[in-house]
């Protein structure tokens, strides 16, 4: 699992930073997640084969969580694209985009799929035999969700050693993979531990975007490899934090030491500060495990 952080600032775009977008590569996919303005000039930047994503999830419709989509759409089409694109958002985003689309008259070449959200309770957005991903309802000034992305367990792995030597036929493979006993011919059972081993430990990652401290969020992201989590404000501005609905480090932090997570990640910084190192310093004095989000900075989990 590998995270590429496309932007990490709030509000506005400046020379040397961008708003909110990020490529997770998981299981064979590319999601993109978010797609503020900027977002497909850091792809380029990045090298990533963007034209790889069938599959786009955006928090709220504020516009530096998705004004970058109506051109990176209108991209995909000058590029001759066929492949069907999903995208998953609040209710009003299917209104947004496909209006500038017929404004501009640049109408999709190729199937664009509208999933429009409504539900203030937790939904599986998409699922195959690799993944599944759900949606993390948020408290923001508009409707807003993250979003949590779970690898499945894989199949175990064959211990062919062990296998060939007691001359077990290949018709069983696909049962002992799926962790099932093997019964011999004279009636000796062979436990599935002896024939196989563990597969590889399952990832999950979590995107909070911009949010009020909430910690009804916490059951569902109990134990994530990795949690993105919004910090806009140092505790010196905490008192901005009521009007705005957005978190400080030193919240984030209390979430992820609440959650139990393997790894916090910080970002949605203000640009009123000096250094986002100020945001890590606040950070650890909760919760020991804090990275900081950069523009072009990629994670592997």
């Amino acid at each position: 699992m590998k995270l590429n952080i496309l932007g990490c600032y709030s509000a506005t775009p400046r020379t040397l930073t961008n708003p909110t977008a990020q490529l997770l590569e998981i299981k064979n996919h590319l999601f993109l997640i978010d797609c503020g303005e900027g977002t497909q000039v850091q792809l380029r930047k990045s090298k990533l084969k963007f034209s790889r994503v069938r599959h786009i999830f955006i928090s709220h419709l504020h516009g530096d969580h998705f004004f970058g989509l109506p051109g990176l759409i209108s991209t995909f089409r000058l590029l001759g694209r066929e492949a069907e694109l999903h995208i998953y958002g609040p209710k009003g985003i299917k209104e947004a985009i496909t209006l500038l689309l017929k404004l501009g008259d640049s109408w999709t070449n190729f199937p664009l799929l509208f999933h429009e959200l409504e539900s203030k309770e937790q939904e599986t957005l998409f699922e195959d035999d690799n993944v599944i991903v759900q949606t993390i309802p948020l408290d923001h000034r508009v409707y807003t969700n993250g979003f949590l992305f779970s690898e499945k367990p894989a199949p175990r792995n064959l211990n062919i050693k062990v296998i060939q030597k007691l001359k077990i036929d290949r018709s069983q493979f696909n049962n002992i993979k799926m962790g099932k006993d093997v019964i011999m011919d004279d009636g000796t059972k062979i436990l599935n531990s002896a024939l196989t081993f563990d597969p590889p430990q399952t990832k999950s990652y979590a995107f909070c975007s911009d949010t009020a401290y909430n910690e009804q969020l916490i059951p569902m992201i109990k134990g994530v490899d990795a949690l993105y989590h919004e910090s806009t404000f140092l505790d010196s501005e905490h008192h901005l934090t009521t009007k705005t609905k957005h978190c400080t480090a030193k919240q984030a932090a209390t979430i992820a030491k609440k959650a139990e997570v393997g790894c916090l990640i910080l970002g949605h910084y203000s640009t009123r500060y000096k250094s986002i190192e100020l945001f890590k310093e606040e950070a650890v004095t909760v919760f020991d495990k804090v990275e900081l989000a950069e523009d072009g900075k990629t994670f592997e989990f």
